[in-house]
C-alpha cells in the first residue's frame, strides 16, 4: 500500500467556489503561475517559440546551417545519424525529410543495437564512409558524449554536426556545430533545427506543422515533462497526428485498433511508441523509420503488421526476463535488504533490459540496474525513483565504465564483464549513502480531497482542458473518504477487476472501477450486514452510453471502519 500525499486543500463551502478553487489547486500543484496560465490552457504554436526559450544557441545553429549550405552547394553526401528508439527514429525522419527537399544526397542511418551499440561510433562512421562516401554527418538524439567518434570522423575528413538533448559531459565533442538542449526531446531539437534550416533554405512551414506529429511521438515516448514548450509541442503534435496523412501511421493505427481522431498522449505512450520502439529493441530500427516515411499505404500495412508482430515478441521476452529477475530477487530477499536492485545475466536481451529495469523499479520501488552480460563487454540499463539522480550516481563510477549516458531518471552504460562485481559494490555504496529510508516509501501524489458532490460534468469538462496528460502534468488525482460500498462485483477475465457502487453521507451515489484489484473483493464484507467503508484515490472518467455519467477510476483504496 502506498503513502498518500495530499498536495492541496479545498476550503470554500458552496459548489461554484469549490470548483474554481479546485482548478486553482491543480494549477498550483503543477507549478503553473498566473502569468503562465493563459499559455497552459492555450499552448502557443511551436512555430512561434523562440530558440532562447528552450536553450538552443543561435550561433551554433548558424554555424551548422552554413556548413549544410556548403554541403548542398558542393553536392556533398550528408548522413542523418539517429538513435534506435522512438525519439531518435522520429528525429531522423524529421531532419531527413526536410533536407531531402533541398538535396537528394542525404541518407538516414540508424545503428544496430547489438552490432554497433548506442550513439555515434567508429564502426558506424566506417560504414557511413564506405556506403555513402559522406562528408557531413548530422546526429539526432545522440552525439553529445561522442568526443572520440567526432575526432575519428574529422581525421577521416568528415565533419559532424551534433543535435541532442541528453545530459552533456564536462567536455563536449569538437563538432562543427552543437545544437543541444536538455529541456526538450531529441525529436524536438531536430524539429527546431529543421525550422531554422527551412527559414534559411526556403519555405516549408506547412510541412513543419505536419512534422509536429513526430515530435509528439518522440516527446511522449521519451517521457519529457508535458509543461511549457513540451506541452505546446505535444498539444499541436496531437492535432497533426489525429489528421495525419502518413500512410505508415494510418496503417499502424489500423493494425493497433485505434481511431485517429481519438488519439491522445496515452495512445502514444502505450500503443504507438512501443510499436515504433520494438524494432530497435529486437531487429533493426530501419523498419520503423520506413513506416514513418513511406508514401505507400500497402507498404505501410506490411510494415505496421511487422511492427505489431515484433512488439508482441518484445512483450513476451520482457515478461520472461522480468519474471526471471523478480523470482531471483524474491528467493534471495535482495529487494528488501538492499537499496539498489542490481541484477545481471547472460540470457538477458539488450533490447528489453531498460523495460525490465522500469518494471522492477516500479514493483519494488528501488533504483534498478539490469545488465545483459556479454563475453567481454556488457550493456546495462538503469531506472531510478524520485529523489535519486541515477546518471549522476553512475558517472561517479566512470573509471570502471566504457561509456555511459542518459537522464536523472533513466540511463545506460557499457562495462567490461569482468568489472561487473566491482561496479556493483561501488554503486551500492554510492546509492546507500544517497538514498535515505524515507525516499524508499512510494507515495501517491493526490491533488486534493473532494466530496462526491464536487464531481460534476462541469468540473470534468474543465479537467479536460488540462490535457495532454503525462509526466509533469499527470491526470488530476482526487481522494474522497468514508464512502459506503452499496454494491461490489468482480469483472474482467478471471475476476481481475473490481466494480463498485459507492455513496457518501449525503446520499450521492457513483459507479467506480478498480483495475487489477479483484483480490480485494473478499476483504470488503459485501455479503455481510456489516460492510466496510473505504477511502479512495481516483481519476474521473465519463460513461457516455445512454447519456453522460461520471465514473471513477480507482488507483488506490484503503478499507476503513466497519459500518452497521
Amino acid at each position: 500500500m502506498s503513502n498518500w500525499k495530499i498536495l492541496g486543500k479545498i476550503k470554500k463551502k458552496n459548489l461554484p467556489e469549490r470548483e474554481e478553487e479546485t482548478i486553482g489547486v491543480l494549477l498550483k500543484n503543477r507549478k503553473i503561475t498566473s502569468s503562465e496560465e493563459k499559455n497552459f490552457f492555450n499552448p502557443p504554436n511551436p512555430l512561434e517559440i523562440k530558440l532562447e526559450k528552450i536553450g538552443l544557441d543561435g550561433k551554433e545553429i548558424n554555424k551548422a546551417v552554413k556548413r549544410i549550405k556548403a554541403a548542398i552547394k558542393n553536392n556533398e553526401s550528408i548522413v542523418i545519424f539517429g538513435d534506435y528508439d522512438a525519439d531518435g527514429i522520429c528525429a531522423t525522419a524529421i531532419l531527413w525529410e526536410v533536407l531531402n527537399k533541398f538535396t537528394k544526397k542525404v541518407m538516414p542511418y540508424l545503428p544496430h543495437r547489438l552490432e554497433e551499440g548506442y550513439g555515434l561510433s567508429i564502426k558506424g562512421i566506417d560504414a557511413i564512409i564506405k556506403d555513402y562516401q559522406a562528408k557531413l554527418i548530422i546526429t539526432v538524439d545522440c552525439g553529445i558524449t561522442a568526443q572520440e567518434a567526432v575526432l575519428y570522423a574529422k581525421k577521416n575528413n568528415v565533419d559532424v554536426i551534433v543535435t541532442d538533448h541528453h545530459l552533456p559531459p564536462p567536455k563536449k565533442p569538437k563538432a562543427v556545430g552543437i545544437i543541444h538542449s536538455t529541456k526538450i526531446s531529441g525529436a524536438a531539437v531536430a524539429w527546431f533545427f529543421a525550422r531554422e534550416l527551412v527559414n534559411h533554405l526556403g519555405d516549408g512551414k506547412k510541412d513543419l506543422q505536419e512534422k509536429l506529429s513526430l515530435v509528439a511521438i518522440g516527446t511522449v515516448s521519451d517521457v519529457l515533462p508535458l509543461l511549457g514548450t513540451n506541452r505546446s509541442l505535444v498539444f499541436w503534435g496531437l492535432e497533426s497526428l489525429r489528421k495525419t496523412q502518413r500512410p505508415g501511421l494510418k496503417a499502424l493505427f489500423q493494425d493497433a485498433g485505434i481511431k485517429a481522431l481519438e488519439i491522445d498522449s496515452y495512445h502514444i505512450a502505450f500503443v504507438i511508441g512501443p510499436r515504433i520502439n520494438a524494432t530497435g529493441r529486437l531487429t533493426h530500427a530501419l523498419d520503423s523509420l520506413r513506416l514513418l516515411c513511406t508514401k505507400s499505404f500497402l507498404r505501410g500495412k506490411e510494415l505496421a503488421s511487422k511492427l505489431g508482430f515484433t512488439n508482441r515478441q518484445r512483450q513476451k521476452i520482457t515478461e520472461e526476463t522480468f519474471f526471471h529477475a523478480a523470482d531471483y530477487l524474491e528467493k534471495t530477499g535482495r529487494s528488501k535488504k538492499e537499496k539498489l536492485i542490481f541484477i545481471s545475466h547472460q540470457s538477458y536481451n539488450q533490447g528489453v533490459i531498460g523495460l525490465v529495469a522500469g518494471k522492477l523499479a516500479e514493483k519494488y520501488y528501488r533504483p534498478t540496474i539490469v545488465i545483459s552480460e556479454g563475453e567481454t563487454y556488457s550493456k546495462a540499463s538503469a531506472r531510478s525513483i524520485a529523489g535519486l539522480n541515477i546518471i549522476s550516481a553512475i558517472r561517479e563510477t566512470s573509471q570502471l565504465l566504457v561509456d555511459c549516458g542518459g537522464h536523472p531518471m533513466a540511463a545506460g552504460f557499457t562495462v567490461e564483464t569482468v568489472k561487473i562485481r566491482k561496479l556493483k559494490k561501488k554503486l551500492t555504496e554510492i546509492i546507500e549513502e544517497k538514498l535515505t529510508d524515507d525516499l524508499l516509501i512510494k507515495s501517491i501524489k493526490v491533488d486534493c480531497e473532494v466530496t462526491l458532490s464536487d464531481l460534476t460534468l462541469s468540473i470534468y469538462k474543465k479537467l479536460e482542458k488540462f490535457k495532454p496528460f503525462g509526466f509533469g502534468n499527470p491526470e488530476p488525482l482526487f481522494t474522497t473518504k468514508d464512502l459506503t460500498i452499496l454494491e461490489a462485483r468482480l469483472v474482467g477475465k478471471g475476476g481481475k477487476h473490481l466494480k463498485l457502487r459507492l455513496a457518501d453521507g449525503q446520499e450521492k451515489e457513483i459507479n467506480a472501477i478498480a483495475f487489477g484489484k479483484g483480490e480485494l473483493y473478499s476483504k470488503l464484507n459485501i455479503k455481510s450486514e456489516r460492510s466496510l467503508m473505504i477511502d479512495i484515490v481516483y481519476t474521473l472518467t465519463i460513461n457516455d452510453w445512454n447519456g453522460e455519467r461520471l465514473e471513477l477510476k480507482i488507483k488506490d483504496l484503503i478499507p476503513g471502519l466497519v459500518q452497521k
